[in-house]
């Protein structure tokens, strides 16, 4: 055996002598020769029984005789406790007799130590031996564990199986077969033949031989024929069994009785009154397709009587064009006898429908394909809603893409908002004012737009409050005249006396925008896309309509097209979820279900006027309040507060924000230190945390996002105060604790030094 197999494992050796040397010669000759050992040396009984009792060592060297103890006591105590390890002598003088006495008692070999160049010898071949007998107790578990889990199956299943040698006679049984051929150990050395009916009996030989022959498996169905004269219907698979050098030593054979299912078969046709009145529709075809029975449910899902129905061509009747998937399907069947799928169908009337059908192929009494059982399960609502389920996983998809992509730009805008106010306060030449206006206004409309975007990605959320219509139109406005096409005409018609309405901002933002879309969509070749409101009473006649609706105060929007208009046979359709008339890919079906829904939920309705080639008027009715102040009042310039040099820590992923945010601190009287990730701006604080009054922190960073590192903060000064930042998480997302405010990328130089203030007078 090469000696590299030792150097692979550490030993742990366990030595009884009394003189250290001894035991520094054993371990400094075996480490000569490449072993890595760990040696343990005793030399009192108590301490070597210590060591035998925690058994974990892989070789024993002991002196024969010692002060306090002697080896031949040792061996005994060893062969007890650890019968399987390794046990060498290693003594001074060792007389024959007792040479002879130690290796009847179980030592493995003796050495005397004047010949010490014979202990690594007895050692190598110590271990070797040790290794050869576990292989050797290894392989025969494994065989053992192997013939038993071989037991257990085959005494577990119904099939039967079967064991043979190469001429056919039987080998093993397994139990099952008592019930079919009657004790099974009588069976094996029998001819494995003899049960087989005359008439399948060459057939199922020659199928043997094949696989002996081939070592190819081999299916086939045979009967047998029993003692008493009954016939047993069997189906079998024979698969050779090969020894090591890849020649067939045995068959195995897994069969099983399928005299039930045949009988089961040739009832078919007469439990056809019984199959009527399964839910499912059912049909029996000849192998070319041509039908031969049709129950009830069929003629209930496809609108053919079984007169009508009877000997025409399946495919030609219910497919009506590409049948490439019944022949599939037919294919599948003659191979393995059952197939199982989805068919696209039509039925008398031209409705599509989605079937789960299942074909069993079904044999005459000599075993040849005769007919095929068809049973059709209707699926098409169950496949509707599986649509409408993935449809919604899309648009959550895609909304999360949206937020990803929002963060992305807040990152790139923040710089450009806080960097104009900078340069405008340094340059008074006006064509680069007008510049700086056109830069101004760009970022400022690009954060509306991403705002917008992070509005539908995360849905509709918020507490309700008062809202002024005028300023959701505006926001609507702008987002037609840049995105609709030039063809479309806005206009709008809010009264400057309009009531306050009561309610989300985002959900009603939605309505309009779902409105207008819908509105574009059906202007393909332009028109006029029109905005309007007044204030409005429910009429008597009103309430009568609509049921649940309480008198008072309404803000009525009124959004009107010039287009193609809705089709009167479609009207009463456009609010279910899911329906659309636009093609596959250009619409969800659910924008006016989605309207409908947030209208309910701000206890108002909706009316709908459509004429088709003159277009469509939807009139949102909402409740609203006699006023016209609004808690969303016009926003005011700031005074800018500026900084008295105190330090503020910057942190953020992005070097532009950083660079910018510490000249816009520096600027206003702050001094500025930046990371630019979370661990690095932990490192900063514990090294002056006595100088930085706050710490300016992006939420959104690799590694170590801006929750992680707050907490990081506070673990060193629970009360730093923190300004959060975030470009895609709302303030309800992000935990801003006792001393933090919270900043929306992107954010204005004017922001930042107001959140900073507000951060660090907080509390006093």
């Amino acid at each position: 055996m090469n000696t590299d197999f030792f150097l692979k494992r550490r030993l742990r050796v366990l030595q009884l002598e009394d003189d250290v040397r001894d035991a520094e010669l054993v371990k400094a000759l075996l480490e000569a020769e490449g072993f890595s050992i760990d040696l343990v040396r005793v030399q009192t009984q108590a301490d070597f029984l210590a060591e035998v009792e925690r058994g974990i060592c892989d070789l024993i060297i002991s002196d024969l005789s010692l002060p306090s103890y002697d080896g031949l006591t040792a061996l005994q105590l060893a062969r007890e406790k650890l019968p399987r390890v390794p046990f060498i002598f290693f003594s001074g003088t060792i007389g024959e007799e007792v040479a002879i006495e130690s290796l009847r008692n179980g030592a493995t070999d003796y050495v005397l130590k004047h010949r010490q160049d014979r202990l690594v010898p007895a050692v190598r071949r110590a271990i070797r031996e040790q290794e050869d007998r576990i292989r050797r107790r290894q392989a025969e578990e494994q065989l053992r564990r192997s013939e038993e889990q071989f037991r257990r199956i085959a005494e577990s299943v119904a099939d039967l199986i079967a064991v043979l040698d190469l001429e056919g006679r039987r080998i093993y049984n397994s139990p099952s077969y008592a019930a079919v051929l009657g004790p099974p150990d009588s069976l094996k050395g029998t001819d494995s033949f003899d049960e087989i009916h005359p008439e399948d009996r060459e057939r199922i030989r020659q199928l043997f031989q094949d696989t002996v022959r081939t070592g190819a498996g081999k299916r086939a169905e045979f009967r047998f024929l029993l003692k008493d004269g009954s016939v047993r219907y069997i189906e079998s698979q024979g698969n050779a069994i090969r020894d090591g050098q890849g020649n067939v030593v045995n068959v195995v054979v897994v069969s099983r009785d399928v005299t039930e299912r045949k009988r089961a078969e040739e009832q078919i046709r007469e439990q056809a009154a019984l199959l009527d009145k399964a839910q499912d529709a059912i049909c029996v075809t000849d192998m070319n397709q041509q039908i031969l029975y049709w129950n009830k449910s069929a003629e209930i899902l496809y609108g053919w009587t079984p007169n009508e129905a009877l000997g025409k061509n399946a495919n030609e009747l219910l497919l009506k064009g590409d049948i490439t998937r019944s022949m599939e399907a037919l294919k599948s069947l003659i191979g393995r006898r059952e197939w199982k799928g989805e068919l696209r169908q039509v039925t008398r009337s031209g409705r599509d429908v989605i079937v789960e059908s299942r074909w069993t192929l079904v044999h005459d009494t000599q075993g040849r394909p005769k007919s095929i059982l068809v049973v059709n399960t209707d699926i098409t609502e169950k496949k509707r809603l599986e649509t409408q389920f993935f449809r919604s996983q899309r648009l959550e998809n895609i909304g999360m893409l949206a937020s990803g992509i929002a963060h992305d730009l807040n990152n790139v805008l923040a710089p450009i908002m806080m960097g104009v106010p900078m340069l405008r306060g340094g340059l008074s030449d006006d064509a680069v004012q007008n510049i700086l206006d056109t830069l101004e206004r760009s970022a400022r409309r690009g954060a509306d737009l991403v705002s917008q975007i992070l509005s539908f990605a995360r849905g509709a959320e918020g507490e309700a409050r008062q809202i002024q219509l005028k300023h959701l139109v505006v926001d609507v406005e702008r987002l037609v005249r840049e995105t609709f096409p030039k063809s479309i005409r806005f206009e709008k018609d809010i009264p400057p006396d309009l009531w306050v309405l009561q309610g989300n901002s985002t959900q009603l933002h939605q309505i309009l925008l779902n409105l207008c879309v819908n509105a574009r969509d059906a202007m393909p070749a332009g028109g006029t896309l029109s905005i309007s409101a007044q204030n409005q009473r429910l009429t008597a006649e009103q309430l009568r309509r609509h049921s649940g609706m309480r008198a008072g105060p309404f803000v009525v929007i009124t959004v009107t097209d010039t287009g193609t208009g809705i089709p009167p046979d479609v009207l009463d359709r456009i609010f279910e979820p899911f329906f659309t008339t636009k093609e596959p890919g250009k619409g969800t079906g659910l924008g006016l279900a989605t309207v409908q829904g947030i209208v309910k939920n701000h206890g108002g309705f909706i009316e709908v006027r459509s004429e088709v080639g003159r277009g469509t008027g939807f009139k949102v009715w909402l409740p609203a309040q006699p006023s016209r102040t609004s808690a969303a009042s016009e926003e005011t310039q700031p005074t800018l507060p500026a900084g008295n040099g105190e330090l503020i820590l910057i942190v953020d992923d992005e070097a532009a924000i950083r660079q910018i945010a510490r000249a816009t601190l520096e600027n206003y009287g702050y001094r500025a230190i930046t990371a630019n990730d979370g661990a690095e701006a932990v490192t900063l604080y514990q090294q002056r945390k006595a100088e930085i009054k706050a710490v300016v922190l992006d939420s959104m960073m690799p590694l170590m996002d801006g929750e992680a590192t707050a907490r990081a903060l506070r673990d060193i000064a629970p009360d730093v105060r923190i300004v959060r930042v975030s470009g895609g998480a709302t303030e309800d997302q992000v935990t801003a604790g006792a001393r933090a405010v919270f900043l929306t990328k992107p954010y204005t130089a004017s922001q930042l030094l107001v959140a900073l203030r507000a951060s660090l007078t907080r509390g006093e």
